[in-house]
């Protein structure tokens, strides 16, 4: 598995974090949907994330055609640093 960096914003941004893969210089962005609210952009793939309480949105940035094994594996770091081990991935809004 590659090695991705996270990036965590330590301010009141819309974004909670960032992933960087270095190899193919995708980014993708972490939204906590509850404080922010997420205005989906033309071209870039959406995913979202349930672990108990917890709902986050993920959107790329600067999408190119990249496979998306690549992005949930990313999502999927991105979760197991938050210490998010029962996170369940969705490809569209969860309906809780």
């Amino acid at each position: 598995m590659s090695n991705y960096m996270i990036s965590i914003a330590n301010t009141d941004q819309q974004t909670i974090g960032t992933i960087h893969d270095r190899r193919s210089k995708l980014k993708v962005k972490a939204f906590g949907l509850f404080r922010s609210r997420l205005k989906p952009r033309e071209g870039e793939v959406r995913f979202f994330v349930t672990a108990g309480d917890e709902t986050l949105a993920f959107e790329t940035e600067g999408y190119k055609r990249h496979k998306q094994l690549l992005i949930l594996q990313m999502i999927s770091r991105y979760c197991m640093y938050l210490g998010l081990i029962e996170a369940q991935i969705h490809s569209t809004y969860p309906r809780l």
